[in-house]
């Protein structure tokens, strides 16, 4: 007798590939290999799809001497010391763009990429800053971000997106909805994710049970969803929601899913429920919190159900601004600005 339940989430790897020296073959002439990241969050996964006599790579990881010093054993030893003919991004971050510079400049490679994606990396390896700017001072201000973490981001030099990213030089091939990329002998359908990061590419075999994910989806996290002093009223929820709703009916239980963090992982109809229904509880524990008004970094509590260190505040009060921004842009809340401090507080209507 069939089993109607839905599918659990499977991982047929439990052991990752060492940085460097390591490759795992997910399937024929696909190889999983890691680049380490100097954060909470401590790997990126890449994808070297075989070409012949070169090699696709899709994602980079950060660019730094020790990324470097890893992609050159790997070029040497798992690779067997084929060339990197193209480097495929699937989203501007840096930990997945780092180095596609880096690839072109040194080793001749073509990227591909989405449009947004490659627009805002080089335009964000353009704006080095010593300081942070006015805007994101007063971003920070208006989502109630803790007065000292303020006064201490208000004089230490930001974060930025040139000290881990290669300068990228002009020119890149555009990737778009309903697009086809022959890839490691195989036709992949391009599907384009939003929300965590706009314009995200993930693709989607034809020939077999493949899915390369990106960020977009993500086995036992959920990619942070933030809204940033670039585009204050920006509604990634809604987009994340979006993207979500339109990809699920592409899922297959059998499908074997590629992210960009984290295992490879079947179960993927099970997976896209869990990552729609996260957003929309988070959603409805908010609506209930915010029955006397909160400002975003008051509201962590029941948005992460669990304490926020100051490695993760950030990131934090970036998501905590977007659902309470969606709540607020679909009219289910409203929001004013506190006189005391200038927070934006959000109340739930009704």
């Amino acid at each position: 007798m069939a089993d109607t339940a839905p599918a659990g989430l499977r991982y047929p790897w439990e052991t990752p590939p060492e940085p460097g020296s390591g490759a795992i073959e997910v399937a024929p002439g696909i190889l999983w290999l890691r680049m380490p990241l100097p954060m909470k969050l401590d790997h990126v996964n890449i994808y070297a799809l075989d070409e012949g006599d070169s090699w696709t790579i899709i994602d980079t990881g950060f660019s730094s001497k020790k990324s470097k010093a890893l992609w050159t054993e790997a070029l040497a030893g798992p690779l067997g010391g084929k060339p990197v003919s193209r480097v495929v991004v699937t989203h501007h971050h840096p930990d997945h763009v780092g180095l596609a510079g880096w690839f072109q400049t040194e080793h001749g490679a073509e990227l591909v990429t989405t449009r947004t994606a490659w627009l805002t990396a080089r335009m964000l390896t353009l704006d080095a800053q010593e300081v942070a700017p006015a805007e994101t001072l007063s971003f920070y201000r208006q989502s109630g971000m803790d007065s000292d973490i303020l006064e201490k981001r208000s004089t230490d030099r930001p974060f930025n997106f040139a000290d881990v990213v290669d300068p990228m030089p002009l020119g890149y091939r555009r990737i778009k909805q309903d697009d086809t990329v022959v890839m490691g002998g195989r036709t992949w359908d391009v599907h384009i994710g939003n929300g965590h990061a706009p314009e995200h590419a993930t693709f989607w075999s034809r020939d077999d049970n493949l899915v390369i994910a990106g960020d977009q989806i993500l086995p036992s996290i959920s990619p942070n969803v933030g809204v940033y002093a670039t585009e204050p009223m920006a509604d990634p929820i809604g987009e994340w929601l979006e993207a979500c709703e339109r990809l699920a009916p592409l899922a297959r239980p059998d499908h074997l899913v590629l992210g960009g963090h984290k295992l490879p992982f079947t179960g993927l109809p099970k997976r896209m429920e869990q990552l729609i229904e996260n957003h929309h509880g988070a959603l409805r524990r908010l609506t209930e919190f915010i029955a006397t008004p909160k400002s975003a970094s008051e509201c962590f509590a029941p948005l992460f159900k669990r304490k926020i260190g100051e490695g993760e505040y950030g990131l934090a009060l970036v998501e905590a601004v977007a659902h309470l921004s969606h709540l607020y842009q679909m009219g289910h809340a409203t929001r004013t600005l506190r006189q005391e401090d200038g927070a934006w507080v959000y109340q739930s209507k009704g």
